[in-house]
């Protein structure tokens, strides 16, 4: 007998498969169990793939892709389809890969193996299914892993059931899916796949008493497996007049179980006879499992994220109504400790005086103690600031306040009752502990633009001048609030000329990113400076308007600053201190409207000026650490000066005479930079001012001697000087001439 007919005596066919060609060998056996003429053929590989189930079909390919990768059988069983799509027979392939190289070198191979059909049991028995190879085995446990991570990265209910839609069971899948949730007496479906818009009406909600598999799955925490349309009818007569029209053959019902409480039941609906073999109901049941522990945890994170977006709207306010001559812009973004809200905040305040205040501050910790505080704070400093307190009485009450506080809050009540340290002390220690928090206090006349400025430990303001230079404002400033009660906090003012942004910022969106204060401020100047935030991607305009600015779009610069501190190409640019925690960022960006935002009448000039840059700082006696900051100042007002000879010069001049007056007088100094003119061309100019009469004189030192030629450097270094008598007091200035042009690419 030949082994051919032996082989078609037990329903088993030969099949060669020449992947590189494309085509398959096929004996009559094995054509039969295809749903082919039973004679031997070769058929494209498009017409044998056509016969198979398109899920065993993307199953087969990484069985083997295995197998070629292990040098072992691939085995697998299929479900043969006829024209129609219907389910004609199981059979189970065993097949041996053969590697081959073509004339070209590309490594290809082919299956050489056999095709049996295997007998699935009958609907309503127990029957099992011929024993699962190795390969299927490895199959499911791979659809499991990837089942389990994805349901465990997703982060909310949509989520989850987008997830459970896409699942694809190995051997079986089904074609309608529904996720039922429990609450109190009743039962509805949360989400749904495979149905049409609408199908899940009659089931949107039912009391679980109703005579429907998913309310017996959690009444009962069983499940429940139906194979047939008749064991449907017969379980459950009063629904299954509205299961009938979907056209399904067999369902699943089971149990979504977490910590031994159900909370609803996944439904799983087939099209083609489901068998539920053990094998079958284990995946099913491991798939339910997993599907109720995501649910749970995306029920709680989303409770956790509703919870903490309503506390964080309720104490960040929103920006005030509009100011006329003013534009406000500010961002929240919590990124410390996991939480939605932190010890950040910001605040606009009308003043009964017709001004309005800005308040930008940063309570220590990232816990829920630091947004508790925060709260309690941000209410009373806008307490005292309604009441009519100027900057200086505002934060000293503020700091007054949490200093009680915090002390408060120190002492256990079961220790006041003579009870000894109460339960969870050591837990508490953390909670109880003493907080500060560093404010920053602007008062602002929008008639003017003139800012008064308190300061409590915080970052100083940095101001965009209207040629796109941006300049850290040094402020006085006193220590953190809360921690000594009774502190003095001085008042810097200075004005907001037209077009100019002042933004006000915590330490959160500097150090954010392993940055420390300089060189986060290097990245954020770099931000304030670029021309991609104006409204329309503003630049310097050419023609008869060259040489204005065009003022910042708020928003878009709002959205720029906390980009690049914390989107994406922020993890490009880290600073030094990589490894540091992770800060909430809060920013306020004000902005005083100038002349090309609508504010003044008219047309524009036929060659505008471009505008000047002017910075002013006072240096006091007991401050003289300011003197580096002043250096600096100058430094960075002129930062694109054509002469870096010229910029160390004028910061040389700047020191020796702002040194000579903390020396030689008992007052403070006030000093005023400003560079005018075209690039190139530009005239800067530098006062420093005084309350002493003494006129200062040319020295001889001698070559050993530390000071005395401060009028000698200046005769040197500068184009012109001099000093002008004042009602009190004098100034000093001096001038210096830009010498060189600069050329078309260096303008800003």
């Amino acid at each position: 007998m030949r082994t051919e007919d032996v082989l078609a005596a037990i329903a088993t066919g030969l099949w060669r498969w020449d992947n590189a060609s494309g085509t398959v060998t096929l004996d009559g056996e094995a054509a039969r169990l295809l749903g082919l003429p039973a004679e031997p053929v070769v058929l494209p590989e498009v017409s044998v793939r056509s016969r198979f189930h398109p899920v065993d079909w993307n199953e087969i390919n990484g069985i083997v892709n295995l197998a070629v990768a292990e040098g072992t059988l691939a085995e697998a069983r299929l479900r043969i389809m006829d024209v129609d799509g219907r389910v004609l027979r199981t059979v189970r392939s065993r097949s041996k890969p053969l590697e081959s190289r073509s004339a070209d070198g590309r490594v290809d191979y082919e299956l050489i193996g056999t095709i049996q059909e295997i007998a699935e049991p009958q609907p309503g028995t127990t029957a099992a299914h011929t024993p699962i190879t190795g390969d299927w085995r490895r199959s499911r446990e791979a659809f499991l892993l990837d089942a389990g991570r994805a349901l465990a990265e997703a982060r909310s209910t949509a989520e989850v059931l987008r997830v459970a839609a896409s699942l694809s069971m190995p051997g079986f899948s089904p074609d309608g899916l529904a996720v039922f949730g429990a609450a109190g007496d009743r039962l509805s479906i949360i989400g749904h796949h495979g149905h049409d818009p609408g199908d899940e009406e009659p089931f949107t909600d039912m009391p679980l008493e109703t005579d429907y598999p998913a309310a017996e799955v959690v009444r009962t925490g069983r499940a429940i497996y139906l194979a047939t349309p008749e064991d449907y009818k017969r379980r459950f007569p009063a629904t299954w007049p509205l299961v009938q029209r979907f056209d399904r053959v067999s369902w699943a019902f089971l149990p979504l179980t977490v910590a031994g409480r159900t909370m609803g039941a996944w439904m799983a609906a087939f099209k083609h006879p489901a068998s539920f073999s053990p094998d079958e109901r284990s995946v099913l049941t491991t798939v339910a499992r997993m599907l109720a522990q995501a649910l749970q945890r995306a029920g709680v994170a989303e409770s956790e994220r509703e919870l903490t977006t309503g506390l964080q709207r309720s104490m960040m306010p929103q920006l005030g109504p509009e100011i006329p001559g003013m534009q406000i812009a500010a961002r929240y973004v919590p990124t410390g400790g996991g939480l939605q809200v932190g010890g950040d905040w910001y605040d606009m305040i009308p003043l009964p005086s017709g001004r309005f205040a800005l308040v930008i501050g940063d309570v220590q910790g990232h816990d829920v103690r630091a947004a508790g505080l925060m709260g309690q704070l941000r209410i009373a400093v806008r307490a005292y600031a309604s009441e009519g307190h100027r900057p200086d009485a505002v934060l000293s009450r503020a700091s007054r306040f949490l200093a009680g506080l915090c002390a408060s809050q120190e002492s256990d009540p079961h220790e006041d009752a003579g009870m000894g340290p109460g339960p969870g002390a050591e837990v508490d220690a953390d909670f109880q502990s003493p907080r500060f928090a560093t404010c920053l206090y602007v008062e602002c006349d929008p008639k003017t633009g003139m800012l008064e400025v308190a300061r409590a430990g915080h970052p100083d303001p940095a101001i965009r001048m209207t040629d796109g230079t941006v300049l850290m404002r040094p402020t006085a400033g006193g220590l953190p609030l809360g921690i000594v009660p009774d502190t003095d906090y001085p008042t810097t003012r200075f004005t907001l000329e037209p077009g100019e942004t002042m933004m006000l910022c915590t330490d959160g969106l500097i150090e954010t990113g392993g940055h420390d204060l300089d060189t986060g401020w290097a990245r954020l100047r770099a931000v304030l400076e670029s021309d991609t935030h104006g409204p329309a991607g503003a630049h310097e305009p050419e023609g008869p308007a060259a040489g204005r600015f065009e003022p910042p779009h708020l928003e878009r610069l709002a959205d720029l600053l906390v980009q690049a501190v914390h989107g994406p190409s922020s993890h490009h640019t880290t600073g030094p201190l990589a490894d540091r925690r992770e800060d909430d960022i809060a920013v306020v960006l004000l902005c005083r409207e100038g002349e090309r935002d609508g504010c003044a009448c008219g047309t524009p000039p036929a060659h505008p000026a471009r505008p000047a840059r002017r910075t002013v700082l006072t240096v006091a006696q007991d401050e003289p650490e300011r003197i580096a900051g002043a250096r600096r100042q100058v430094r960075e007002l002129l930062h694109d000066w054509a002469d870096a000879d010229q910029v160390d010069s004028a910061v040389l001049m700047v020191s020796e005479i702002v040194t000579n007056v903390l020396l030689h007088t008992d007052g403070d100094a006030l000093l005023v930079a400003e560079a005018v003119g075209e690039l190139g061309g530009r005239r800067l100019r530098v006062e420093v001012a005084d309350g002493s009469d003494e006129l200062p004189h040319k020295r001889h030192p001698g070559e050993m001697s530390s000071s005395g030629r401060g009028v000698l450097l200046m005769e040197m270094l500068a184009d012109t000087w001099g000093v002008d008598p004042q009602g009190e007091g004098k100034s000093i200035w001096f001038e210096l001439h830009e010498q060189s042009k600069t050329g078309p690419d260096q303008a800003l």
